[in-house]
């Protein structure tokens, strides 16, 4: 198959020999007679092996033949063709020296500048970036605003922050009344962490377009990062300010709903959504957050809508199955749950779905059947094997099969004596066989391996303290756990009952109320419930008790603390 050259790259080659490097441009016809046969077949065969090197796929080849023809000839043609192919090979460093070349022939050439600009941002050189970024400005000023958006994305890769900005702001000084100019410096100064400058050049921006919503989010993304304590009112204030007077921003919308969504301000988010829905109601992004709202305030009915209609739309199966499987489930139709369960194949919720089929059999009496299925699953992972063992030993647990669960634990701790998890779960079915000795064993050395592992300590400490055991001891390793999660309402459990251990009523009070505040698990009530007894809080005691056990009537732990005091 014939070569096939750009009829640029012909004319290039054809008249190199006349203008080769060390000749003299006005050199006679007559004397064109002296030129060497190797000036003339020199630049053909140089053309020729890089475009046989491109067509047999030999990238770094290629670049190699074209830059060396493009430094001797400094033809036009085939620098670009050499800046391509070297960029291609990814010889930054070729491609820049090639670009500075092309430049240098065609100072205000667009293509040339980028070119320039683009390898200078790869290879870190900022100071050389202002002349060829101020010239690609000047040479189109009706293109100047979105030139300016365009190199934040250039720089967005250098690591020198500061330089990208003091950059911005010197080519922005020239175009006071460009917004795009404001906006990019804005932009900058947040990636270079002066939020004060960033803010106040989103706001310029902002006057100068006032329809425009990128500086609204990106001040209202500003004062996010910032470290004052009212961050997230006044990012929440700024966006709906802008919706007041454009209420159509669906996107700016979406961002304060998502804002409102993460400090947990459900309700709040949840109007937002659901005025996002009326205008783009078959847009996944919308359906998807409204239907997870609609479960977290148990609109069982409104979830499910969504979550089925979602089944029509773009988006997940796998997640939305599971989803309304947890749906159902909650709403007491397990064995609609299950027929959806059944249909999650893949993704982050499969190895859940799988679970929660596995405790339907198990609910049924059907452990043996339930071990089996959790033997069909097909996990791909050490963590996800790791997390098969650990629901199998919860089954044989929660069947109260301790030993069966010790021996099957065990078992997998041969195979892997280090795994944090199985060391754990081992742990505590030792506790529950009467191996407390091997308990605190197992539990010393996970905090051996992770030494920051909060539930490690927590466990020990706990163990010990409902033992009433070297309490001193409990207390030290329970304040190791509350320093590594300090809002972890278990662990704050575990300190307010070493407290009560300990005589400490008062303080015991206060921290296992703040504990039932985050969380009103059956466990945290009954210890709750424990000390406002002793305390001779009696009737907020049994109130307690009642609302707990009305939630969890089999809770072992509720029932032995009302068996103790209310026999």
């Amino acid at each position: 198959m014939p070569i096939r050259f750009p009829p640029a790259l012909l004319c290039a080659f054809v008249l190199i020999p006349f203008t080769a490097v060390g000749e003299d441009a006005s050199v006679k016809p007559a004397e064109t007679r002296n030129v060497s046969p190797e000036a003339i077949t020199q630049p053909i065969f140089q053309l020729l092996l890089g475009e046989m090197a491109i067509q047999n796929g030999q990238i770094e080849t290629a670049a190699r033949a074209y830059s060396d023809l493009a430094f001797r000839s400094r033809d036009l043609a085939v620098i670009k063709r050499a800046v391509e192919l070297a960029g291609a090979a990814r010889q930054y460093d070729l491609a820049l020296a090639l670009a500075r070349q092309w430049r240098e022939l065609e100072p205000e050439s667009q293509e040339a500048n980028l070119a320039l600009i683009n390898f200078l941002a790869v290879s870190g050189n900022i100071e050389e970036m202002e002349a060829p970024i101020g010239t690609l400005l000047a040479a189109s000023p009706e293109r100047a605003g979105e030139n300016f958006l365009s190199l934040n994305r250039v720089l967005a890769s250098h690591a020198d922050h500061k330089a990208a900005l003091t950059l911005l702001r010197q080519l922005a000084r020239a175009y006071p009344d460009l917004p795009e100019a404001h906006h990019a410096v804005a932009n900058a100064a947040a990636v270079a962490e002066e939020f004060g400058l960033a803010r106040a050049e989103a706001r310029q921006a902002q006057a100068l377009k006032p329809e425009w919503i990128a500086p609204v989010l990106l001040e209202a993304q500003v004062v996010l990062r910032g470290d004052q304590a009212t961050r997230t009112d006044d990012a929440i204030a700024i966006l709906s300010g802008y919706l007041e007077r454009y209420p159509d921003a669906s996107d700016l919308r979406m961002a304060l709903a998502r804002i409102l969504l993460g400090e947990k301000r459900y309700p709040e988010a949840r109007v937002q959504f659901d005025r996002l829905l009326q205008k783009s109601p078959d847009n996944p992004d919308v359906v998807y957050p409204v239907a997870m709202l609609a479960l977290q305030e148990k609109d069982f009915e409104t979830a499910r809508r969504l979550l089925q209609h979602l089944t029509t739309l773009p988006a997940d199966r796998n997640i939305v199955h599971y989803f309304l499987g947890l749906l159902e489930e909650e709403a007491g139709n397990r064995e609609a749950a299950r027929q959806y369960l059944e249909q999650v194949n893949a993704g982050p919720q499969y190895l859940f779905a799988r679970a929660r089929l596995a405790q339907y059999l198990a609910d049924a009496g059907k452990v043996n059947e339930a071990r089996a299925f959790l033997h069909r699953t097909s996990v791909h992972t050490a963590r996800e094997k790791t997390q098969l063992i650990q629901l199998e030993a919860q089954l044989l647990r929660d069947a109260g099969r301790f030993r069966e669960a010790y021996d099957f634990i065990a078992q997998a701790l041969k195979t892997d004596p280090e795994q944090g998890d199985l060391l754990y779960e081992a742990a505590m079915i030792a506790e529950k066989v009467g191996k407390l000795a091997e308990m605190e064993s197992l539990l010393k050395k996970l905090i051996d391996l992770q030494p920051d592992n909060a539930h490690a300590y927590n466990a020990l400490g706990y163990s010990l303290a409902d033992r009433n055991l070297r309490l001193a001891e409990a207390h030290e390793l329970i304040v190791k756990a509350v320093r590594l999660a300090p809002q972890d309402p278990f662990i704050m459990d575990s300190m307010g009952w070493v407290l009560y251990r300990q005589g400490k009523l008062e303080e015991a009070l206060t921290v296992l109320q703040n504990a039932y505040r985050i969380n009103a698990d059956p466990e945290i009530a009954a210890h709750l419930g424990e000390v406002q007894w002793m305390l001779g809080r009696r009737d907020e005691a049994a109130a307690i008790w009642r609302k707990a056990a009305s939630e969890a009537p089999e809770n072992e732990t509720l029932q032995a603390a009302m068996r103790k005091f209310r026999p």
